[in-house]
């Protein structure tokens, strides 16, 4: 969500110039104050964050800010900066509007009505490329359509007026800017807003039409062979379902033959979500996502008519799965996405959880407003996985694309005798310093015994060459480790009391600082195992992480 782009910069200043004319009229000669058709929004509304915001709280994305915050005189928080892209689009999309009429009191529809004014009253024209957005537009949109009916339900003339002008207005500009939606989800939310703005508005069947053809493509090039999303993101990947979720809904409704075909890709993209899922029923961190709670997820899966076990893999989108009684692995065996922003140098990083308990994690993605907390976490180094001389496997574009990365993810996967092997290797270390990184990932039968192996070899010879590797396992900050009394193991305590233990040879063993961001605003002070050392010609390191039998 930034200024557009050179490319977009034309028709950007086109479309400021026609809204400003158009916002000048006191109202359009042929609009017409009703919707033909309700927009659907399957997410449950959550009636203490509706409270919340009647008491002038506004929590979005995790960060809570209150109305005496973001301002003189508490006004309502369109033009405050300092929570970051997350929480604007949050507060632009108007999705809060769920919470409001779950509360469903006459303050909860007052205070969406007078937010909405305010909305109207401080955007007459477009000031700011990130509030109209095509993503953002669309997700006002649907919000708007899902919930009208109880804004507008004891309302005054005026703002039944206002409101479908606004309406009308706002879905007229996104069918003739949604062209320029950011690759990835926000297209699949500008076309289902335009989409949804056609089914609800009269004279609509343009934009359900052009909406309907954008979408077919995107969803073709987005929805990978297994079902994975194509950003490689869990919550973007869960995010997309909710979306397609709420225009099946709405096409369904209006009984237009579409959904089914919506329906079929939300099953798909269901059944490759469980790939994510660790013990807890959260997500594990890749790529800017975070764990998410549960019972959305489980919300999700049961909507498409899915049970929450885990699948196996998910090879095209690049994610594979080893779940046994004890442990659950999750690792990342492909090439970082180049669609959506904000994707993680961290190919071949993994996580690992004991039951309903995270051992072995990355340290999360960062969506708060601080650039170098969220540029840190996307480096290899914030991954449980290999770093060379602290340099990541992909260079990360400063517009939170990967501008290059590994161009050969190799794995295969072996099962026999219900123990797992995984091997992988990737060359995001190949031009710049000559080596290829392979890993071994094995787990006997149940999980109990989880072994690695790590080798860099010299492929191409380089005028600068890797001097020092780093392994390292991020731990989730509720495990305690410690030292052996010998120093060559250290000792992994979870909660629950259950005891592992990790060996490494080949290399140092210590323990060090790190930090987790499981909800993407929070950080925490967690521990990190190092296994580190010189780089030869051919340089291996091995190591173990096995379950301690009780009351050791």
């Amino acid at each position: 969500m930034g200024a557009l782009d050179g490319q977009t910069s034309t028709v950007f200043l086109g479309a400021l110039r026609w809204l400003r004319r158009r916002t000048s009229e006191p109202r359009r000669r042929n609009a017409t104050h009703r919707l033909v058709h309700r927009s659907m929004d399957p997410v449950p509304g959550v009636a203490g964050r509706g409270d919340a915001l009647v008491a002038g709280l506004y929590d979005f994305s995790g960060q809570a800010v209150r109305a005496t915050d973001v301002g003189e005189h508490g006004e309502t928080p369109w033009r405050y900066r300092e929570a970051g892209d997350h929480w604007l689009a949050e507060l632009h999309g108007f999705d809060w509007l769920r919470d409001l009429r779950a509360a469903g009191t006459g303050l909860a529809a007052e205070r969406g009505r007078t937010m909405v004014l305010d909305w109207l009253q401080q955007h007459r024209s477009i000031e700011n490329a990130a509030t109209w957005a095509p993503e953002v537009l669309g997700r006002r949109l649907s919000a708007w359509l899902a919930h009208g009916e109880f804004l507008l339900q004891g309302a005054d003339d005026e703002f039944i007026q206002r409101f479908h002008q606004a309406l009308d207005l706002q879905a007229r500009h996104l069918s003739r800017t949604v062209r320029n939606a950011a690759e990835g989800l926000p297209q699949l939310i500008a076309y289902r807003g335009l989409i949804e703005s056609g089914l609800c508005l009269p004279d609509g069947e343009r934009r359900i039409s052009q909406g309907l053809k954008h979408l077919e493509t995107a969803l073709s090039e987005q929805v990978l062979g297994d079902g994975g999303y194509v950003e490689r993101n869990p919550s973007t990947h869960l995010a997309a379902i909710w979306c397609l979720a709420g225009l099946q809904a709405t096409l369904d409704a209006s009984e237009r033959p579409a959904g089914q075909t919506i329906s079929e890709t939300i099953t798909r993209l269901a059944l490759a979500l469980r790939t994510f899922r660790h013990g807890d029923g959260g997500f594990a961190l890749f790529n800017g996502g975070v764990e998410e709670e549960q019972g959305p997820i489980d919300l999700a899966l049961s909507r498409a008519a899915v049970s929450g076990g885990g699948a196996i893999d998910a090879p095209y989108t690049g994610f594979r799965r080893i779940e046994g009684r004890h442990a659950t692995l999750i690792a990342d065996t492909g090439a970082p996405s180049t669609t959506g922003r904000w994707a993680h140098a961290g190919t071949l990083s993994f996580e690992m959880s004991a039951g309903r308990e995270r051992l072995i994690v990355n340290c999360g993605g960062w969506r708060g407003d601080n650039a170098g907390w969220r540029e840190a976490l996307r480096g290899t180094a914030a991954h449980s996985t290999l770093v060379v001389d602290d340099t990541n496997t992909a260079t990360l574009g400063a517009n939170g694309t990967i501008a290059d990365g590994p161009s050969s993810v190799k794995v295969e996967r072996r099962d026999r005798d219900g123990a797992t092997w995984i091997d992988t290797s990737h060359d995001g270390y190949l031009d710049t310093l000559g080596l290829i990184h392979k890993r071994r990932l094995y787990a006997a039968r149940e999980g109990a015994d989880v072994r690695g192996e790590d080798t860099l070899t010299h492929i191409r010879r380089r005028r600068q060459r890797g001097r020092e590797f780093a392994l390292r396992f991020h731990l989730h900050p509720e495990v305690t480790c410690a030292m052996t009394e010998d120093r060559r193991a250290v000792l992994l305590r979870l909660p629950s009391g259950a005891i592992w233990q990790m060996r490494g040879a080949g290399a140092s063993i210590s323990i060090d600082e790190s930090v987790y961001a499981g909800d993407g605003v929070t950080r925490r002070r967690s521990s990190q195992i190092a296994l580190t050392g010189p780089i030869e010609d051919t340089t291996t390191v091995k190591w173990a992480i096995k379950l301690l039998p009780k009351g050791h």
